[in-house]
């Protein structure tokens, strides 16, 4: 090759997932069946109206078409009464631009907000395609410890000494991936108030919202801040609430300003985000709360079983945090770094979990363990290997 390669993306991590389900591929001395924890992927289908609605539209040819920049009226409009409803306070059709997926609101987002030089206050463990965005875009990420002690939730106290005049927002994902935890409302208002005062943007990425525990009915009430767009950047994602992962469907919401500025980054992506998924969505948010109140409880169930299960295993393997799709579990091998753990796991007991490495320093003690595709049953059996490995 005699062309060069833009040097920040040749320094950008590739993708774990890739690398960790090629050691599947290597078969354990017992033959065990596969279980996979590595992607958060719902492991149950779309609702069957979902798909038969979809079957019905298909004939359409203008679903061949190109939708608006922004997004189909009808799914913006969906999604800001829902909105309403979830959060206690309405926001407008024209504050929510419709993306291929919730990773590309993030990238949309970080293009539009910041320049290469400027800094942007990301927690550790993070979302590894968030830091794979930032090294791209020659972004500087200031790292915010979450400490286990603390159940993995940042602090804004600690935040607030990273800030700089090159910094462009702080970025937060509640429930987070990979630890499950989940950021209280009063820390996220001391969040808001700490960009709000500094002139930054808060970036809160809520892809699991609908997993909450059922016994909290509200992740937040920043929306019914005064002018909450003058500081919050919201990011949702379809996918994990209707079971639509594989048709990248997503969405932003912030000031109308923003979202012109967006469109101009939208066109040169992908013009839009593909016609079928965003009418598979609207019918989703429109029709099937009931179904997805069912899924978050059964989320809840799979929480509760595969805690119960790795407790017979306390003071080898513990979790340190859990919630929606993730358990972040703290292993028991002192002389082991979590890559070495996991493709031990992989190999002898034929399970698959991403090391903390990939999550940033200091997560070496760590795996992360995704359930969402695995049923409550099989909770023991992930347990029992988890002990076996501890004693091999």
């Amino acid at each position: 090759m005699k062309f060069s390669i833009n040097p920040l993306l040749v320094a950008t991590e590739a993708p774990p997932i890739p690398e960790v389900q090629g050691w599947a591929a290597r078969r354990s001395p017992d033959d065990l069946p596969l279980i996979d924890l590595l992607q958060a992927i719902p492991g149950y289908p779309p609702d069957p109206s979902l798909t038969a609605h979809l079957a019905e539209k298909l004939a359409d040819f203008r679903l061949s078409l190109y939708t608006p920049i922004r997004g189909i009226s009808g799914l913006r409009e969906a999604l800001a009464s829902e909105i309403g409803v979830t959060y206690g306070a309405p926001v407008e059709r024209d504050q929510i631009c419709i993306t291929a997926g919730c990773n590309q609101a993030f990238y949309v987002a970080m293009i539009a907000l910041a320049k290469d030089g400027d800094n942007v206050i990301l927690p550790t463990p993070y979302y590894f395609n968030h830091q794979m965005t930032l090294d791209m875009l020659g972004l500087q990420a200031r790292h915010l410890p979450a400490h286990e002690e603390n159940g993995f939730v940042p602090d804004p106290d600690e935040a607030a000494a990273l800030i700089d005049a090159g910094t462009r927002a702080i970025i937060l994902v509640t429930p987070n991936n990979p630890t499950g935890a989940i950021c209280p409302p009063a820390t996220l208002d001391r969040f808001f108030d700490l960009a709000a005062k500094r002139r930054i943007a808060l970036i809160l990425d809520e892809t699991y919202r609908d997993f909450l525990p059922l016994t909290q009915p509200r992740a937040h009430v920043l929306f019914v801040r005064p002018r909450w767009y003058d500081t919050l950047i919201h990011l949702y994602s379809f996918s994990k609430a209707y079971s639509l992962a594989g048709y990248r469907v997503g969405a932003l919401v912030a000031s109308t300003r923003f979202i012109e500025q967006m469109v101009k980054i939208m066109d040169c992506l992908v013009i839009c985000a593909p016609h079928v998924s965003q009418i598979a969505a609207q019918f989703g948010v429109e029709h099937l709360g009931e179904w997805r109140r069912q899924k978050r409880a059964l989320m809840a169930g799979r929480i509760d079983a595969f805690r119960k299960a790795v407790s017979a295993h306390a003071g080898q393997w513990n979790i340190g945090s859990i919630g929606a799709y993730f358990a972040y579990l703290r292993h028991p091998f002192a002389k082991l770094n979590s890559m070495q753990t996991a493709r031990r796991l992989a190999d002898r007991q034929r399970l698959l979990c991403l090391p903390g490495s990939v999550f940033g320093s200091g997560q070496d003690r760590f795996l992360r363990a995704a359930f969402a595709n695995i049923d409550s049953s099989a909770m023991p059996e992930i347990a029992r290997r988890l002990g076996l490995s501890a004693q091999s």
